[in-house]
């Protein structure tokens, strides 16, 4: 390993605005949740209120979280994201677990889930057996390693046009569930189960799972043009399209569909683009999914990278994956190590369970980035803050609130992933401490 000192000066250039930006978390963020989850709220809450109540308080929660990581963003506008911060506020150790957790887990057991997905859909117009399923899988993390590790611009170019694209697909099956006549007709709707806040929370736990990649946009800050502006309003944007897509998606499901329908399910929005534009209406459905997949798929490559590279600037990562390409200005190495492990748990299937470890780590990590607003403000209360957040302290703190919540429900739910979760992260602890050893052996 090399120190801080000896490692190369060069930053990734600033080319990314405002609308690149806004298409990273768009597109990150709007994946096939929208068509899935409403299965999982439905079956929690049998009344339409209840159901569109909880997917704007998920929002809420959501936009709480974004607008903390635009006030860390704002402040400390290099590349890493929340990495970043999480170095700044716990110090090296902290920044370190983020990244150990990301590499090993979050974001490339999410990269292999991702291609097994997008093969599953691609099956709906193209019959694939296991062989052409896992050529396919392992082609779209070659197609897109490749698309990154050409330049920043094209993979911007790639995710605004797969971010415009899943939106306007949304907005015709949400624009025809009310402008055109249902194809069948309604089931009656069956007695409403009583409200209850257990039931409620459960269904909010799965609504912030489809709001679930918003922070991912911060890696790339330090290639984002004045970021002191264009983090927040990217964020707020975002983050707002998502708002009301996914509002606007469950009224258009309940205009067509009963609760009791929707809860029955599995494919609710399947369901309800059949029930206005017939057969045509599922394949639209699973396009729509295919384009939400790669474009999920795009952003952590376009991402997840950036979070090794400012790791290793630190010296507290292989100093190869600080290297930035020379032609291409981009972390190449990072982008390519990232694709190879992700292809190793593709091809051993170790993505299947891991992927389930990287949800609750990835919570405990906005819990600490939010709870981070507020032991900065105490700490560096000097540091330039070219934005803060709005509604400070309860805002954060109801953030807080939920973030617990969700992982004390995991806890409940799933307790052998989460803790498996937690020993992942608690692994890298030692790592870290022979990681430095060894660093200062070679400073010696």
């Amino acid at each position: 390993m090399q120190g801080v000192g000896s490692q190369k000066t060069a930053d990734l250039p600033r080319t990314l605005g405002l609308p690149d930006a806004v298409a990273i978390v768009v597109g990150i963020v709007i994946g096939g949740g929208i068509f899935i989850v409403p299965n999982l709220v439905a079956r929690n809450l049998g009344t339409s209120t209840a159901i569109l109540g909880v997917w704007i308080f998920g929002g809420v929660v959501t936009f709480f979280g974004a607008l903390a990581a635009a006030e860390l963003g704002a402040a400390m506008p290099a590349t890493g994201g929340q990495y970043v911060y999480l170095r700044e506020i716990y110090g090296p150790l902290g920044g370190f677990l983020y990244g150990w957790s990301m590499f090993l887990v979050c974001r490339t057991a999410q990269a292999a889930w991702l291609a097994t997905t997008l093969a599953l859909y691609v099956s709906y117009f193209v019959p694939l057996g296991p062989v052409g399923s896992r050529l396919l899988e392992a082609g779209a993390l070659i197609l897109l390693t490749a698309i990154n590790y050409r330049g920043v611009y094209l993979s911007a170019l790639v995710q605004k046009f797969l971010a415009s694209a899943k939106v306007v697909g949304l907005l015709v099956i949400i624009g025809s569930a009310f402008l055109l006549r249902a194809r069948v007709p309604a089931m009656p709707s069956t007695a409403a189960a009583p409200f209850s806040m257990s039931h409620f929370g459960l269904a909010l736990m799965a609504c912030v799972l489809a709001y679930d990649g918003w922070a991912q946009m911060t890696d790339v800050a330090g290639e984002i043009k004045r970021p002191q502006r264009t983090i927040l309003a990217a964020l707020v944007f975002g983050v707002g399209i998502v708002i009301i897509v996914y509002v606007l998606a469950n009224a258009a499901y309940l205009h067509l569909l009963s609760p009791a329908e929707i809860a029955a399910s599995d494919h609710v929005g399947a369901t309800a683009a059949e029930r206005v534009l017939g057969p045509a209406g599922g394949g639209l459905v699973a396009f729509i999914i295919v384009l939400s997949i790669i474009g999920s798929l795009n952003g952590v490559f376009m991402t997840g990278p950036r979070i090794y590279f400012a790791q290793a600037r630190n010296g507290l990562f292989f100093s190869k994956f600080a290297e930035i390409h020379p032609r291409f200005q981009t972390p190449a190495f990072a982008i390519v190590a990232q694709a190879v492990w992700s292809m190793v748990l593709l091809l051993t299937g170790t993505y299947e369970t891991l992927v389930t470890y990287a949800i609750p780590a990835a919570w405990f990590f906005y819990a600490l980035m939010v709870l981070g607003v507020m032991l900065l403000r105490a700490k560096r209360p000097d540091l330039p803050r070219p934005y803060r957040m709005w509604g400070y302290p309860l805002t954060p703190l109801l953030f807080l609130i939920v973030a617990v919540a969700f992982i004390a429900n995991s806890m409940i739910e799933q307790p052998g992933p989460t803790l498996a979760a937690f020993g992942l992260i608690a692994a890298g602890v030692p790592v870290f401490f022979l990681w430095g050893h060894r660093r200062d052996r070679q400073r010696a």
